[in-house]
């Protein structure tokens, strides 16, 4: 098997994506919803079990206990975000 390797360049972090995900969270403060960060966190939780599911679906990716575990504990996580009592809402 040939090895493959990176471009010197590749292996120091370019300011691009670094900026582009400091503006992702710094727009995400002027959303005008008061209850925005607990949508995006109860997204964030979904995103990690689809991408997993996307990757066994697509990938024939082949997850272990642990890929599992986390997962539901993601999935766990949103259901407590979403569905937990609170007063005045």
């Amino acid at each position: 098997m040939r090895e493959i390797r990176c471009a010197p360049y590749t292996a120091q972090p370019r300011p691009g994506p670094r900026h582009s995900l400091g503006a992702y969270g710094f727009v995400a403060t002027f959303q005008p919803d008061p209850h925005f960060g607990r949508i995006l966190a109860a997204y964030g939780g979904v995103f990690v079990a689809g991408s997993l599911a996307w990757g066994m679906i697509f990938d024939g990716f082949r997850p272990d206990r642990w890929d599992i575990a986390g997962s539901l504990i993601c999935l766990l996580g949103v259901a407590v975000i979403m569905f937990a009592p609170r007063s005045g809402a």
